[in-house]
């Protein structure tokens, strides 16, 4: 704890830090509340794509082998061109924003592959981007946790260090500015005391 002046103005100056603290304290609680919860919600969806990719995959298997020419598609034919990504913004924090992806295929002979190709090449770019989707929504939550992170140090700090200090402050400096009142207050009256002895001794002196 940082040695502090016991005056009536450091008096104010830490009356005023806090009322800051406790001001600032609800805000920065309700921001690492909404965080947890965004963090929680867009977790839970990642989960939910992956999943989703998951299945698509299975049924993507299966499909294939009802073909029995699954040699003929290769993971290659398809290819990410650009991801499209936009800004949005959670409790201060701007996060990514997948918007899709522009795809492209390899050069096949349309004569020489199955029919069903085309139809595969659809389903690898719906995996695809739902892999890109989950990635992103990964990014939101790293970028989320940090700033939870940096928030609930803040909370702690105020909670823990800052308004317990400060009150101890303001309990130090009351105290002695109480001591000092009441030491003033007696020695005027011992002041009051001696000058009313000298007075009557002078009126003695005088008789």
């Amino acid at each position: 704890m940082a040695k502090i002046k016991l005056t009536k103005n450091e008096l104010k100056v830490q009356k005023d830090a806090l009322k800051m603290f406790k001001r600032y304290l609800p805000t920065l609680m309700l921001k690492k509340q909404q965080l947890q919860t965004e963090i929680r919600t867009i977790d839970a969806k990642a989960k939910e794509v992956r999943a989703a990719r998951v299945q698509l995959e299975k049924e993507f298997d299966d499909w294939i082998a009802v073909f029995g020419e699954r040699e003929a598609f290769k993971p290659d034919m398809v290819t990410v061109k650009n991801i499209k990504k936009g800004t949005g913004n959670i409790a201060g924090v701007t996060i990514p924003i997948y918007e899709g992806a522009d795809f492209g295929r390899g050069d096949y002979d349309l004569y020489e592959t199955p029919l069903w190709i085309d139809m595969a090449a659809d389903r690898m770019e719906k995996a695809l981007s739902l892999d890109l989707e989950a990635e992103v929504l990964d990014e939101q939550v790293r970028l989320l946790s940090q700033e939870l992170r940096t928030t609930t140090q803040r909370v702690n700090l105020f909670e823990k260090v800052k308004i317990p200090e400060t009150k101890a402050n303001i309990k130090k400096i009351t105290v002695y500015l109480g001591d000092e009142q009441v030491a003033a207050v007696v020695r005027s009256k011992i002041s009051k005391k001696k000058l009313q002895a000298k007075v009557e001794e002078e009126q003695e002196a005088a008789k």
